[in-house]
């Protein structure tokens, strides 16, 4: 089942944002999805919002977050992120253009 996923990062900003995209994609970067892996992520949106920055993804299944959380997750902890709990809810509905 498809879950929506939403980070928020308090007192982030776009460039802890980009150090980790750079990080996670060998310094490819990437805007849109034909330059990513193939890892169950359906869709990523990320910008500003009060007091820090927030990252909303949709994934394939809870397994696929979690696999690729294996990645992300020790870059956030070295930028000191280690803390970072995302909210997970099951997608009602998923549109993929």
């Amino acid at each position: 089942m498809a879950v929506i996923v939403t980070f928020d990062l308090p007192g982030a900003g776009q460039d802890l944002y980009d150090t980790v995209i750079a990080r996670v994609t060998d310094g490819q970067g990437f805007t849109r999805f034909a330059d990513l892996p193939n890892t169950g992520l359906l869709s990523h949106a990320a910008g500003p919002v009060d007091g820090g920055f927030r990252v909303t993804e949709v994934w394939e299944s809870v397994e696929a977050l979690e696999h690729h959380a294996k990645l992300f997750g020790p870059i956030l902890a070295d930028l000191g992120h280690a803390d970072l709990r995302p909210t997970i809810i099951p997608a009602h509905n998923v549109v993929v253009r």
